[in-house]
């Protein structure tokens, strides 16, 4: 018999066994939307990848703005010191 057939007890899974790609996506998308708060348990499978997605979208945001910063004019005139009169 076909495995993925089985049901979730069947195949041993309770029901916090979930494709992991999903809690990490929803991770991502929810730093994208401004939502700081794991919803899942703590200790838990879900609540690590959660984790994992919310933080590799925080960094990859950081790095978005470090490269903006540095590609700009003004951004690089004040970080190399320059003084501006007015």
């Amino acid at each position: 018999m076909n495995k993925l057939n089985n049901s979730r007890k069947e195949r041993g899974l309770g029901k916090h066994d979930a494709p992991l790609s999903v809690q990490y996506t929803r991770g991502v998308t929810d730093f994208k939307k401004g939502r700081t708060v794991n919803p899942f348990s703590d200790d838990t499978m879900l609540y690590r990848e959660w984790e994992r997605g919310f933080n590799a979208a925080y960094f990859e945001n950081l790095k978005e703005v470090k490269r903006n910063e540095q590609t700009t004019k003004r951004g690089r005139a004040i970080s190399e010191g320059e003084v501006q009169y007015v």
